[in-house]
């Protein structure tokens, strides 16, 4: 006689949300963490990231950053680390189902719910690596020693949000839509939303604040009172739908309890009311407005005085007066007459009026010995300005500079390119064609220049191979050589080079 026992099959086991269930959720999301980090195609593009901080950090352009500027800079990049951070995600929770295995997981002590919270915890790790980069590449511009301005933790939290963001959709994603080929397609469709969306120079109305990262590129730099940007916001949209893309991942995967139900619904909120509130605050309060025209108009600066000059600046810009200075002196010192020990009044001027979404010329000056500076400085910014200041120094006033025809403007040039390291570099950076022959026009802050074929012939040779004692020429031939009506050919004379090959236009 013989008797068979038989045992129903176990049921998964739910280890609860505590104890050893917890601690087996924290231990998959390391281990799922690690094996992200290490993929290939992830460890690559943070790699690129990296890189690329390194690059952009010892850029010579970007020796005088403007912190308000600055932390906007940090957010693009971080959008591609979290791509990628995404596509990993997504092929994580998917292995199962693409190895066949999925099965298995009946037996094992996480149900599916657990095993999707650990995905949408292994991301963490990814976030913590953006926010060192972020504070990294911040921290970088900050300690240039021409750094101004101020910037906002807001604008700083974007980039790791924006990872947070992408990396919880991914795992959402698998759980919704269990196909390989989700995540890539979901790639080009956020790619495409990111950048028609938010690439705007501020967010032109509240459908592109949606996008994870709104970086603002303007040309235009602003106060930082003046930018009118939601920035904090927006950080309140990303926290809101990071953490509402996990919930619902989890939700979908068979959380029901409490928990999870009211994390998804308060997430959720969030979520909205951020959305809406970066949406209402994407159109400038009639109180920045009034302060927008007041700084285009009738700014409120502070004056210092450095080397008989005047330097009169927004707040943020003060520590700059120095360095304007030195641009200042280099030019009055190679200048004769009066114009060698003249008092200028180097004016701060923007145009805010229309935020980071515009940029309209600023109008020259039309008092004597005033000299206009702008607000972005390093690379072209320092011949313009020098030959803006050259220009006041022989025409009087920059109005008059910027309708100079005759042979000063060889005057003009060679004072403001003459001090410089590299003269002839100097030149070709302040020339909209980037050219050092035929005519051109002549960048400045204001009014541009013109400079017609034979200056520019004469200019060259007066850096090229400058003869010797050509300052001494300067200063003793000043008043003829800034004399209206002069011709290139008198001053090519005076000052001991070869004239024009033919005569300027404006001189026939």
């Amino acid at each position: 006689m013989s008797a068979v026992l038989t045992t129903d099959a176990p049921d998964a086991v739910d280890a609860g949300p505590h104890g050893a269930g917890v601690r087996a959720v924290f231990a998959l999301a390391r281990f799922e963490a690690r094996r992200m980090l290490t993929s290939l195609p992830v460890a690559l593009v943070f790699l690129g990231y990296v890189a690329w901080i390194v690059w952009r950090g010892r850029s010579a352009w970007d020796g005088y950053p403007a912190l308000q500027d600055a932390d906007r800079a940090t957010q693009t990049m971080p959008v591609f680390f979290g791509l990628a951070v995404l596509v990993s995600a997504n092929f994580a929770v998917l292995r199962s189902r693409r190895h066949g295995t999925e099965s298995h997981f009946d037996v094992l002590v996480l149900p599916a719910w657990h095993r999707t919270a650990a995905h949408a915890l292994s991301v963490v790790p990814a976030v913590v690596l953006t926010a060192v980069c972020v504070a990294g590449q911040f921290t970088w511009e900050a300690v240039k020693p021409g750094a101004v301005g101020h910037g906002s933790p807001a604008e700083l939290a974007v980039g790791p949000l924006a990872v947070l963001l992408l990396g919880t959709l991914g795992v959402l994603l698998a759980r919704v839509v269990r196909s390989a080929l989700a995540a890539p397609l979901g790639v080009v469709v956020l790619l495409l939303f990111v950048f028609v969306l938010g690439t705007g120079p501020s967010g032109a109305d509240g459908t592109s604040w949606l996008a994870p990262v709104v970086p603002g590129i303007s040309s235009n730099t602003l106060p930082s009172e003046l930018l009118g940007r939601p920035a904090a916001r927006h950080a309140l949209y990303l926290t809101g739908a990071a953490l509402f893309a996990a919930f619902l991942a989890v939700l979908v995967s068979g959380g029901r309890n409490l928990a999870v139900r009211a994390g998804t619904a308060l997430t959720l909120a969030l979520a909205v009311t951020g959305g809406v509130l970066q949406a209402r605050g994407v159109e400038p309060s009639p109180e920045l407005t009034a302060a927008r025209v007041r700084a285009s108009v009738r700014p409120e600066q502070t004056c210092v005085e450095r080397g008989g000059s005047t330097y009169c600046a927004f707040d943020e810009w003060v520590p700059r007066a120095d360095t304007w200075a030195e641009v200042v002196e280099g030019v009055q010192s190679l200048a004769g007459g009066t114009a060698h020990d003249r008092k200028l009044v180097v004016r701060q001027r923007i145009d805010a009026r229309y935020g980071l979404k515009g940029y309209a010329a600023i109008p020259a000056l039309t008092d004597a010995g005033q000299v206009t500076v702008g607000t972005a400085w390093g690379g072209n910014r320092v011949p313009e300005f020098s030959s803006a200041v050259a220009a006041v120094l022989v025409a009087g006033t920059e109005a008059a500079g910027s309708e100079l025809c005759d042979g000063r403007m060889v005057t003009v040039m060679w004072l403001s390119l003459a001090w410089q390291d590299d003269p002839m570099d100097a030149l070709r950076r302040v020339r909209l064609d980037d050219s050092v022959e035929g005519s051109a026009i002549v960048l400045s802050p204001t009014d541009p220049l013109t400079m017609t074929e034979g200056q520019t012939d004469v200019v060259r040779r007066l850096l090229e191979n400058p003869p010797a004692g050509v300052g001494e020429r300067v200063k003793e031939h000043w008043d003829e050589l800034t004399e209206p009506g002069v011709t290139t050919a008198r001053a090519a004379e005076l000052l001991g080079v070869r004239g024009p090959d033919k005569a300027d236009s404006c001189e026939e």
